[in-house]
């Protein structure tokens, strides 16, 4: 990390954005223990274009919620084998985005998988941390929270 680019304090849970799928808020899980970060993908199918793999899926940003859905279209970066936290192996599609974080915007390998279990619908890795980010367990929403009425719609019921 160069001297020009100051080390931030996350906590263990922050709002992020994806500003390049137009998502300005989501509720994220700060996770050490992943090495790359993960996106709760909804209706994910894999097409050609231009001789290419892409993906089409939806991202619901509103936890435990399908409302505001947003239908994104990206290249294929790559597919990886992952380990989730309980010993399941996976494949995911791996794709890259801009991820803002502490308000500092980050490019991201994000892997894409149905995260209905979880509580949260990011969870941010080691890569993303590794560009000048530490992480206080103790700590929530140091980068800070959105409007009230963005955390009034984040806890809404279906």
């Amino acid at each position: 990390m160069s001297t020009n680019d100051p080390t931030r304090t996350v906590g263990w849970r922050e709002w992020v954005g994806l500003p390049g799928l137009g998502i300005e808020w989501l509720k994220a899980k700060i996770d050490t223990g992943a090495q790359t970060s993960s996106l709760h993908a909804f209706a994910l199918e894999r097409f050609g274009r231009d001789g290419e793999d892409w993906v089409r899926f939806e991202v619901h940003p509103w936890q435990r919620s399908s409302a505001d859905p947003v239908v994104v279209e990206l290249p294929v970066h790559d597919r990886r084998h992952v380990r989730s936290s309980s010993g399941h192996v996976e494949e995911r599609y791996v794709v890259t985005l801009d991820l803002r974080l502490d308000g500092r915007i980050v490019p991201a390998e994000v892997t894409l998988t149905r995260r209905d279990a979880m509580g949260f619908r990011m969870l941010v890795g080691r890569e993303v941390l590794r560009r000048g980010f530490l992480v206080d367990s103790s700590a929530s929403y140091l980068g800070g929270r959105p409007p009230k009425d963005v955390r009034r719609a984040n806890r809404r019921p279906e």
